[in-house]
């Protein structure tokens, strides 16, 4: 089997891979019609009310995730998937009996979308952690990569797929056929053998553990590094559902299944990125820096692309630099940490990741709608590039790092590294 593909002759594995490619393509259909559903039945094309929904989706995040980061330290990881995966099955298919009983009110959706945020912020970092039981620590970053391609492809084919539903049958059952998919991952969990799961640490019940991961965090520059720039990036810039029913609907005047096309060209550059992740064995913290630069440059092009065929064609180099940045960033902190501090140093992780998106979302939603769906786009670009920009500044002067850009038959940044700071950041000096 290919270096790519490495992780899928592992039994347990594959049926993971499986398991979540499915329900990832019914989460990428809900996403869609949720969002379809807020933004031409429940409003008048609200960017606010949009913004909204997605941001109560991740608030949870922000509150919950330390102490579902303990839990994934503490407990039985792969029972607590299959209490997450049924939870928010059960939140989709209210949602979908609402609307296809004609009684659906916004209020009920910014609830259920909370709910679900509620189950998504305990299944975050014990999803996260889990893929380490999976395989060897030498295939980590690998499976880690192909998790991304799992859900980069379900990308591909959810939006555009649902679109197409959308417009022949309606939103509704877009949440009921969410809600069967979480079955496969139950199912894919249930059929696993126990006793080829990888062992992993499990933390005794003590005082002070959230603390106890904080300061370890705090003690890590490398991981601060990435979390600040995966903050900024994933509040203003990677609200691609948000912003694409924006621009698809009050820029180029598309329907929904011109919207969910949107959703399938971006994946084709993420999906890339996750395929080219996928066989990296070592991802570096350049690389995530470097990835948020090119990914607010792409981001800016974009914004001001002149018809929905350039701005589809430029979907794909977005995609691949987000993708590139969000995996490598995954890999990097999964790969630094000590097992027995994983789960709570994921779940920081996840609620800079995803908790980052109740308070940008909103405010890129009121941009679009007071300046115009271009420079919703646009702020998502501007601060991923100051953000890039200015961790290469911080990272240079705080760990006297030394960074210069080499234009000779193959440009690339020549990052150099002290060798006590080469070390903490799992890379060789100079690099």
């Amino acid at each position: 089997m290919s270096t790519t593909f490495s992780s899928l002759s592992f039994r347990n594995y594959r049926l993971w891979f499986t398991g979540a490619l499915v329900s990832n393509i019914g989460t990428w259909m809900q996403r869609t019609a949720q969002d379809w559903l807020v933004l031409t039945q429940l409003t008048h094309n609200s960017g606010v009310a949009l913004g909204l929904t997605t941001g109560l989706q991740f608030a949870p995040a922000l509150v919950l995730s330390p102490w579902a980061g303990l839990l994934a330290d503490r407990l039985d990881r792969r029972r607590l998937l299959m209490a997450t995966q049924g939870a928010m099955g059960v939140f989709a298919a209210i949602l979908g009996a609402l609307v296809l009983s004609g009684h659906v009110r916004l209020w009920q959706v910014y609830v259920l979308a909370a709910a679900l945020g509620v189950a998504a912020a305990f299944d975050a970092p014990v999803r996260q952690t889990f893929v380490a039981q999976l395989v060897p620590k030498e295939k980590l970053a690998n499976a880690v990569g192909l998790n991304s391609a799992s859900f980069n492809a379900a990308r591909l084919v959810g939006p555009g797929a649902a679109g197409l539903l959308i417009a022949a049958i309606g939103t509704g059952w877009m949440f009921w056929l969410n809600a069967a998919s979480f079955a496969c991952t139950i199912g894919a969990l249930v059929a696993m053998r126990t006793t080829e799961l990888h062992p992993m640490p499990m933390v005794a019940r003590s005082k002070g553990q959230i603390r106890d991961g904080l300061a370890y965090v705090r003690h890590r520059p490398d991981i601060l590094v990435i979390m600040v720039v995966i903050g900024v990036v994933s509040a203003f810039g990677l609200n691609f559902q948000m912003t694409s029913a924006l621009i698809a609907r009050t820029v180029f005047h598309k329907g929904a299944g011109e919207y969910g096309l949107l959703g399938s060209v971006l994946a084709i550059g993420s999906l890339s990125g996750a395929l080219l992740a996928a066989r990296r064995e070592n991802p570096r913290v350049r690389l995530v820096v470097g990835a948020a630069f090119a990914f607010g440059v792409a981001a800016c092009l974009l914004a001001i692309m002149p018809t929905y065929l350039t701005f589809a064609i430029m979907c794909v180099p977005v995609g691949l630099a987000s993708l590139t940045m969000m995996t490598a960033a995954n890999a990097t902190i999964q790969l630094g940490t000590e097992p027995r501090m994983r789960g709570r140093v994921m779940a920081l992780y996840m609620m800079v990741f995803q908790g980052a998106t109740p308070f940008g979302s909103p405010i890129v939603g009121w941009v679009g709608q007071q300046f115009g769906a271009r420079w919703a786009i646009g702020i998502g670009g501007i601060t991923a590039v100051m953000v890039a920009v200015a961790a290469l500044v911080w990272v240079g002067r705080s760990m006297h790092v030394r960074v210069r850009f080499r234009a000779d038959e193959h440009p690339h940044l020549q990052v150099t590294y002290p060798r006590d700071d080469a070390r903490m950041l799992g890379t060789r000096a100079p690099v």
